[in-house]
């Protein structure tokens, strides 16, 4: 590179802003050997057959170099824009629930291997491993099985698998030029009420812009509302095993509210 600039650390990665020889501007993501940067490489270019995200430059055994993009604040025009595009990827599919690649959420490994259902899969490759990743206590952990064993019960109608972003919270929204462009994911055939529900679970700026988007362009099944609680089980696990117990709370709640669906 011509020149880098530091922009700090991320789950213990160095991120950087540079310029290329040929003066192109780029991000790059650097930490210790991992596949990590293969599978996010893998995600955004499958992604990016349908939606926006940073092209790809370089994906290493210790690095991701990416084109940067140009933030600029949320508008409701492109929040809107985002709510069609992003039904648009869901509905370009995937070839079963789970990926080709090996998985990652933030540093933590994710079993891709695909599954016959959606329930199946969110079991057994998502929320099981993470509950006993996170160290709960015996009667939470009691609590989690039981609300596993309902997942092909409260899950809705069937629906084929969704290529989704699978870790869809506003930081991994970048607003530029009047639309979303989408980073850091943990790609895999999956459910498009996970990619909504991880929306919702910390807020996204004119998140109702971009339901009603979503919804004109493909409407979701009945009760998908009172499923959200049932989507953000896994991410609420993910941030226990990263955090601890800040969300330990907000993990048995959800839980609560799947028992109770």
């Amino acid at each position: 590179m011509r020149s880098t600039e530091d922009l700090g650390t991320s789950h213990g990665w160095r991120l950087q802003r540079g310029v290329l020889d040929d003066g192109r501007v780029v991000f790059a993501k650097t930490g210790a050997r991992s596949p990590v940067f293969a599978s996010e490489a893998a995600g955004l270019r499958w992604l990016g057959e349908v939606i926006a995200v940073p092209e790809v430059i370089e994906a290493g055994a210790d690095r991701l170099v990416l084109s940067w993009v140009d933030e600029e604040p949320p508008s409701a025009a492109a929040a809107e824009r985002f709510g069609r595009d992003l039904a648009l990827m869901h509905r370009a599919g995937a070839d079963a629930f789970g990926a080709p690649w090996p998985g990652f959420i933030a540093e933590l490994p994710m079993d891709n291997t695909p599954a016959g259902d959606w329930p199946t899969f969110y079991a057994e490759r998502r929320v099981l491993p993470f509950a006993m990743t996170a160290r709960l206590p015996s009667r939470d952990l009691a609590l989690v099985e039981r609300a596993v064993a309902r997942f092909a019960e409260v899950a809705g109608e069937p629906e084929p698998p969704a290529r989704i972003h699978g870790d869809l919270w506003s930081g991994n929204l970048l607003w530029s030029g009047g639309r979303v462009v989408l980073v850091d994911p943990a790609a895999h055939g999956g459910h498009r009420e996970t990619d909504l529900a991880m929306l919702a679970l910390f807020g996204a700026p004119y998140l109702d812009r971009i339901l009603g988007a979503y919804q004109e362009e493909a409407p979701l099944g009945d009760g998908w509302r009172e499923r959200v609680p049932l989507h953000q089980l896994h991410p609420l696990l993910v941030h226990v095993v990263l955090f601890g117990g800040a969300y330990h709370g907000s993990l048995m709640d959800a839980v609560a509210k799947v028992l109770a669906l």
